[in-house]
């Protein structure tokens, strides 16, 4: 079941890096949030061309932005339900173990 899902999302204190990304399900959102973290490494390591990171770099990622928030799609209710940093920790796990099998 596609969930439509709304990442918010603020990198630093300032309020103008307040952004929002959608996605048309929950696993492709937290695809977009490992792709963000892959392409902040490329533009930190440009001349590396095969970057790897564990989890707990991806946690460090997370933990480090300013705000970070999903909102996710409930058919049942017709509604948009908001879930924290902490879910989405663990949904990005959830997704990474998927692609790794």
């Amino acid at each position: 079941a596609n969930r439509h899902t709304i990442i918010l999302m603020q990198t630093s204190h300032n309020k103008a890096t307040r952004t929002f990304m959608d996605y048309d399900s929950i696993s492709q959102a937290m695809d977009g949030i490992c792709g963000l973290y892959e392409r902040k490494l490329k533009e930190l390591n440009p001349a590396s061309r095969n970057i790897t990171y564990d989890i707990a770099d991806l946690y460090n990622f997370i933990d480090g932005l300013a705000d970070l928030s999903a909102l996710v799609y409930d058919h049942s209710i017709q509604a948009y339900l908001p879930y924290d940093r902490q879910w989405i920790k663990q949904r990005t796990l959830q997704q990474l173990r998927k692609l790794a099998r």
